[in-house]
């Protein structure tokens, strides 16, 4: 928390665009009152101004008290305490659970370490509710609910999210080079943009194949990107989806798509390839007749998936357009080197989301802000920071001795049965 230096408004809105990014419930509150420990709130509160109180607390009103939590599930019991330890506050109305006039919200910070959650919260916020956003989206988006899924489709709210660091609108052309089910698609055309993607996985772009759903074997005969919009009412905005490989563009040299919004594939789950071959020479079968022949594929390491996918969003971005993508990172080694820049590029943030003690992936958002030139070709020889970080390559080695060391702590700990 840097607030030096701030006013108290300025501090209430910060607090208000924290609470509001880290609940991901996108709402706003008037904050009454704020501190680490229950002690200090009280004081904080017994500050704020009694005419501004006033007005919610009169005797002929009606309201309510919410308890959210971040990073820690309270049972109703203790939610109750926290809501009674509040009793110094002069409310004079009439509690109403189904249809206040007022609502009021305690705000507990518990950190953002699924691994490591304290006994007693960081931050303790209290205040007025003000106005709800779209919450009811990541439930009506839910991917259980989807008609065409995979292994590896992103979350609903991780999707709008995403969206949002784009700043997707409407009429916005968005491009997704590792669409894979069309996850961000969907997200991105819910805010009114023309959607499109490519992928290097034939069965998946056709929707042909095995099915990820649970007691079902195969894919239906509708299982597909296109009919993920239509259930969303947003089929008008489908472009089209092809099979390509994001190694070798097919797109013309010219700026394109409004954003970029994708999640490359980092080996765990789904296997990092492109077309091509260590041998010399490769040439199809001389039956082929053009149909039927499969490209041979060869190993894709992820630090020439983020160089491609960087170069590619400086060429065929509009000047101002963003990409967003997910950087998969080894936690024990990560710094802020690692992050792939371009001079063509801006790094505007750079949000972690844990995923185990030793690994998490960041959320990179970049806007283009100059258009490519020549000399942007050798720039990683002139300045080492638009050098591909190489030790991205090693993640899925990283990633799989963090679960065996986890795996063999787990077992010392737990004593052998006896016979």
């Amino acid at each position: 928390w840097q607030l030096k230096g701030l006013s108290e408004d300025d501090i209430r809105s910060v607090v208000v665009f924290y609470y509001t990014y880290i609940t991901c419930k996108m709402s706003s509150f008037e904050l009454w009152g704020h501190g680490t420990t229950t002690d200090e709130l009280r004081t904080s509160l017994l500050e704020y101004p009694a005419e501004n109180m006033a007005p919610y607390l009169q005797q002929n009103s009606t309201y309510k008290i919410n308890v959210y939590t971040f990073n820690k599930t309270l049972v109703f019991k203790d939610r109750i305490k926290k809501i009674d330890a509040l009793d110094f506050l002069p409310f004079k109305g009439t509690v109403n659970l189904k249809d206040p006039e007022h609502i009021f919200c305690l705000l507990e910070d518990y950190g953002s370490d699924p691994n490591d959650i304290p006994e007693e919260p960081f931050h303790i916020f209290f205040g007025r509710w003000i106005a709800d956003g779209q919450r009811e989206l990541i439930r009506s988006y839910s991917v259980k609910k989807r008609h065409f899924i995979g292994n590896t489709s992103m979350d609903a709210g991780l999707s709008f999210i995403m969206a949002n660091h784009a700043k997707v609108k409407a009429d916005d052309l968005v491009y997704d080079p590792f669409v894979g089910t069309g996850s961000l698609l969907v997200a991105c055309s819910h805010f009114g943009a023309y959607v499109c993607g490519t992928d290097i996985d034939y069965n998946t772009i056709h929707g042909i194949g095995k099915a990820s759903r649970k007691n079902q074997k195969w894919r239906g005969p509708d299982e597909n990107i296109r009919a993920n919009l239509r259930q969303y009412g947003t089929e008008s905005l489908y472009v089209d989806v092809m099979v390509s490989d994001a190694s070798k563009p097919l797109w013309r040299k010219t700026a394109q798509f409004d954003a970029i919004v994708t999640d490359p594939p980092y080996g765990i789950r789904e296997s990092t390839r492109r077309t091509g071959s260590h041998k010399d020479i490769i040439k199809p079968p001389e039956d082929f007749s053009g149909e039927s022949h499969v490209p041979v594929s060869m190993a894709y390491h992820l630090s020439d998936i983020f160089a491609d996918l960087l170069n590619f969003a400086a060429h065929h971005l509009v000047l101002g357009g963003r990409l967003v993508y997910w950087l998969p990172i080894y936690r024990p080694e990560y710094c802020e080197e690692m992050v792939p820049l371009h001079p063509c590029l801006t790094l505007i943030s750079n949000c972690e989301q844990t995923l185990s003690s030793h690994t998490s992936r960041r959320l990179i958002t970049m806007e283009k802000t100059k258009e490519p030139e020549d000399s942007d070709r050798l720039s990683h020889l002139a300045d080492p920071r638009f050098t591909p970080y190489q030790g991205h390559n090693s993640f899925r080695e990283k990633y799989f001795s963090g679960l065996t060391k986890k795996n063999g702590k787990d077992a010392k700990a737990t004593p052998k049965n006896k016979e």
